[in-house]
C-alpha cells in the first residue's frame, strides 16, 4: 500500500557557502526520498534556504548588499550544488518566499490564540556600536555552566541551552564590544508546560538516532525553558499581531515551519491532500546535523502542539554526527573547508555520495581524508562495481554482438538478490545507510568472484552453454545492483537502467535473453593519486586552532 512520506532536510543558512559537512548531514534525505519513490510511496522531499535572521543581515552589511540580495545569491548557489549532487527535492524554496511567509503568518496568528503563548517584557541584547538588537547566537561570552567561551543560544562544549543575559562578560560577536540589555515586549511559548507531551514523544521514538534520544532526554531532564517567539529584528517575517509592528518572528520559530510551507507547495503543485500528508497515517523523517537536534525534537513539536492544528509529530530523527577534515575541525572563518561549490565541479557526484554515505558521520564523528576518498573511489566504485559492470557488458558486446545470451536465473543468485532488496530496504527505512550500502558492496565483491570463478574468457570456446549462462547471470546481477544502488548512486544507476531498459521499482528485475545492448561507456574514471597531494596542499596554511563551524 502506498504511504504518504515527508522527508524534511535541514534548511542551510543563506549567509555562506555549503561545505562537505553540510552535504554529509543532508545526503541521507535524498537516499530516503529515492528509495521511497522506488517503493511507489507518495514522497514529499522538501527543504529550502534559511534567509532570515541576523547572520544573513550581518553578511549583507559586510558586503554592502541588502539581506534579500545576499540570501538570494547563496540560495542560487545552494540550488546549483544540490542539483549537481543529485538531490531530488520535490520542493526547495527559501524562507523569504512569499508562500512561506504567508503560511508562517497564518500559523502564528492561530498559535497566538493558544494559552501556551504569553506576553512578557524581557531583556534583549543591544549593541551600541552596531546600533541594533542582536540575535542570541550573535552574543558571545563565557558559559556559566562549564566556563568555556560560547554563543548566547547554546554552549557547543557542554550543550547547555542559554540566554544571552546569563553569559559571563557578554560581547557582540560582530564588533566585539560589550553589549547592553534593553527591555522589550515579546511573545513567548511556554515549552516548559509541554514536558509531558515532549517526553512521551521521545519515549516512543523507536526510530530516532541515539544522539537524538540522548540530547532530547538531557534537555527534558535539565528542565525545559520557555522561548521567545518574537524579536526586535529588521530582517524577518512581520509579527501578525497588533502592537507588534516593527518586530519579527524569531527565526527559530519560523524556519522549522518551512517543512510545512514547502510540503504545502509540493502538495498544491501535484493536486494532493496536504492535510493527509500531515495526518496520523503519514510517516515523517527529519534529516540534519547533530547541532540541530533540539530544533526538531523540542522546538518543532512544541510549535505543532501549541498551534492546535492536529499536526503530525516527528517519526524519525536522522541526525548525523560531525565531520572533520584531515583530522581537524572544519572552519568557515579560517576557510578550512572543502566547499560544495568547488567539489561538485571537479569530482563524480556518485563518488562524493558514496564516500559520504559509506564513510560519513552516521553513528559517530567521521573524518574526510583525501587519501581515503581517492582510495575509496578507485578501489570500490571503479575497481569493484564499475569493473564488474564494464567487464560483463563489454564481454557481451565483444563476443555476443551485444545480445544478452539466453539463460535462467540461478536459484542461489536469485535468492541472494531477493534477500538484498528486503534487507537493504529495511536498513534504509531505519536510517542505517552505511550498513545498507556496505551490504550491497559485499554482493558486488561476490559478483566479481563469481565472474572470475566461472572464467567466461575460457568457456567462451570450451563450453559455450556455460559461458552463456554465466553472462546471463551477470546481466541480472547488474540490473538489480543498478536498482538497489539507485538511492545512493543515482547517476551511474541511471546510465545502467537506460542501457538495460529498466525502471527503478523496488523489486527484482530481469533482462530477457535476446536483449540488444547499446554502446557501453565506463561508469567511473580513475582518480590520479597525485590528486591527494594537490588537494591537501590547498588546505595548508590554515591555523591549527581554527574555530568550529558556526
Amino acid at each position: 500500500m502506498k504511504r504518504d512520506i515527508l522527508i524534511g532536510g535541514a534548511w542551510p543558512y543563506a549567509n555562506g557557502s555549503l561545505h562537505i559537512g553540510h552535504i554529509a548531514a543532508l545526503l541521507p534525505g535524498d537516499v530516503l526520498a529515492r528509495y521511497h519513490r522506488a517503493c511507489q510511496d507518495r514522497v514529499y522531499y522538501v527543504s529550502g534556504s534559511d534567509c532570515h535572521g541576523t547572520p544573513v543581515a550581518v553578511r549583507a552589511k559586510k558586503e554592502g548588499r541588502t539581506p534579500q540580495e545576499i540570501s538570494g545569491i547563496y540560495h542560487e548557489e545552494f540550488v546549483r550544488c544540490f542539483e549537481k549532487l543529485g538531490f531530488s527535492y520535490d520542493c526547495y524554496i527559501k524562507t523569504s518566499d512569499e508562500r512561506h511567509k504567508s503560511f508562517v503568518r497564518t500559523f502564528h496568528a492561530r498559535l497566538y490564540q493558544s494559552d501556551l503563548v504569553y506576553e512578557q517584557e524581557t531583556l534583549q541584547a543591544y549593541c551600541e556600536k552596531c546600533r541594533s538588537f542582536l540575535a542570541d547566537r550573535f552574543v558571545t561570552g563565557i558559559c556559566p555552566t562549564c566556563g568555556k567561551e560560547t554563543r548566547g543560544d547554546q554552549c557547543d562544549d557542554c550543550g547547555t541551552v542559554l540566554e544571552p543575559e546569563n553569559l559571563i562578560e557578554p560581547v557582540c560577536a560582530i564588533c566585539g564590544r560589550a553589549v547592553a540589555f534593553r527591555r522589550s515586549k515579546h511573545l513567548y511559548i511556554a515549552i516548559s508546560r509541554l514536558e509531558k507531551e515532549l517526553r512521551a514523544l521521545a519515549d516512543s521514538a523507536g526510530s530516532w538516532r541515539k544522539n537524538a534520544v540522548a540530547f532530547t532526554n538531557r534537555y527534558l531532564d535539565e528542565g525545559l525553558r520557555d522561548r521567545a517567539l518574537t524579536r526586535d529584528l529588521e530582517w524577518g517575517i512581520d509579527v501578525p499581531l497588533e502592537g507588534y509592528e516593527g518586530k519579527s518572528i524569531y527565526i527559530w520559530a519560523e524556519n522549522v515551519l518551512g517543512y510545512l510551507s514547502a510540503s504545502k507547495c509540493a502538495a498544491e503543485e501535484r493536486g494532493a491532500d496536504f492535510g493527509k500528508l500531515w495526518g496520523e497515517h503519514a510517516k515523517h523523517y527529519y534529516v540534519h546535523g547533530k547541532d540541530n537536534i533540539p530544533f526538531h525534537t523540542i522546538i518543532l513539536p512544541a510549535l505543532l502542539i501549541a498551534n492546535g492544528g492536529g499536526w503530525h509529530l516527528p517519526d524519525q530523527i536522522v541526525s548525523s554526527e560531525y565531520l572533520t577534515l584531515e583530522g581537524r575541525k572544519i572552519s568557515t572563518s579560517q576557510n578550512y573547508a572543502i566547499w560544495a561549490r568547488d567539489i561538485v565541479d571537479k569530482y563524480n557526484p556518485d563518488s562524493i555520495r558514496y564516500f559520504l554515505i559509506a564513510n560519513g558521520p552516521e553513528k559517530k564523528d567521521a573524518d574526510f581524508s583525501w587519501r581515503e576518498y581517492v582510495n575509496s573511489h578507485n578501489g570500490e566504485l571503479l575497481g569493484a562495481y564499475g569493473n564488474f559492470v564494464n567487464r560483463s557488458l563489454s564481454f557481451i558486446r565483444k563476443y555476443w554482438n551485444g545480445i544478452v545470451p539466453d539463460g535462467r536465473v540461478d536459484p542461489a543468485i536469485g535468492s541472494a538478490i531477493e534477500c538484498l532488496y528486503g534487507t537493504t530496504g529495511d536498513l534504509i527505512e531505519r536510517g542505517a545507510f552505511k550498513d545498507a550500502i556496505d551490504g550491497i558492496f559485499v554482493f558486488v565483491r561476490r559478483a566479481n568472484k563469481y565472474f572470475d570463478t566461472e572464467t567466461p574468457w575460457i568457456t567462451r570456446t570450451s563450453d559455450h552453454a556455460a559461458c552463456q549462462n554465466t553472462l546471463y547471470q551477470c546481466v541480472q546481477i547488474i540490473a538489480n545492483l543498478a536498482v538497489l544502488l539507485s538511492p545512493f548512486l543515482p547517476f551511474s544507476s541511471d546510465k545502467i537502467c537506460e542501457w538495460l531498459n529498466l525502471d527503478k521499482n523496488w523489486q527484482i528485475h530481469e533482462v530477457p535473453g535476446g536483449y540488444s545492448l547499446p554502446e557501453i561507456r565506463i561508469l567511473f574514471e580513475r582518480i590520479d593519486k597525485d590528486t591527494v597531494g594537490t588537494e591537501v596542499d590547498r588546505l595548508k596554511g590554515c591555523p591549527s586552532d581554527a574555530d568550529p563551524v558556526s
